[in-house]
């Protein structure tokens, strides 16, 4: 890759994440967060914004998603802030659409710029698997999806299939099918967080523990990690 290449992305990098730091130190005043009253009104100003401009704000939403999983960024915020948004449902479909996506553009662009660089760093270490892998790639990627990719960094799971030069369309469909379970599990406990800030007027450590929609989903996340085990030593 050419270093005048190397220049541009870094600096897209720099310019996108500069904006998105501006919004947040514009409209957060993050010394106000541990004020309860504080984070109550923002986030009802946040879901009635939402549902004013619903087709607006789920686009935001998407693109924003996309370009934040190319900029190398963490899926469980994002996960978590759908949930809150709009719901265990559709924040689930409107988080796993847009990973999908940016996942696969990542891919993409690291196919085609970061190849040799991948390879060097990370051939070494899945020698062992590159042969199981490409006996059926959609199904082990799926699988490695699945379980979170075995506590794998999000970023790397995604551009670890270079490696395996693995086919786009496999690619793409494993990461939509695979993604879904644990999504569901984060997108479940955003919307209990705001079901949580909605009906009480105050919250203790108490009160979130003993909420349904807060105990399940984490018990939920727990199962995942042990399935992820077991499958991990089966099948990775």
């Amino acid at each position: 890759m050419s270093k005048k290449l190397k220049l541009v992305f870094g600096c897209i990098y720099l310019l996108c994440l500069g904006v998105l730091l501006y919004f947040v130190f514009k409209y957060l005043d993050i010394t106000q967060l541990g004020n309860y009253d504080y984070i109550k009104s923002n986030s009802e100003t946040l879901i009635e914004f939402k549902e004013d401009n619903l087709i607006l704000f789920t686009l935001i939403f998407l693109i924003f998603t996309i370009i934040w999983i190319l900029l190398l960024g963490f899926g469980t915020p994002i996960a978590l802030t759908s949930g809150f948004i709009f719901g265990k449902w559709f924040g689930t479909i409107f988080s796993v659409l847009s990973f999908s996506v940016g996942c696969t553009l990542l891919y993409i662009l690291a196919s085609y710029y970061f190849k040799s660089l991948i390879k060097e760093n990370l051939e070494k270490r899945i020698h062992e698997y590159k042969v199981l892998f490409n006996k059926n790639e959609f199904f082990y990627y799926m699988i490695f999806r699945f379980v979170g990719g075995g506590g794998t960094p999000f970023a790397i799971q995604n551009i670890l299939p270079v490696v395996f030069n693995m086919r786009i369309k496999n690619y793409f469909y494993s990461t939509l099918l695979g993604l879904v379970p644990m999504v569901f599990i984060i997108n479940s406990l955003g919307a209990g967080i705001e079901n949580l800030i909605d009906t009480n007027n105050s919250l203790s450590i108490l009160t979130i523990i003993k909420a349904p929609e807060i105990y399940l989903p984490i018990m939920g996340f727990f199962l995942i990690m042990i399935l992820a085990y077991f499958v991990k030593k089966r099948f990775l």
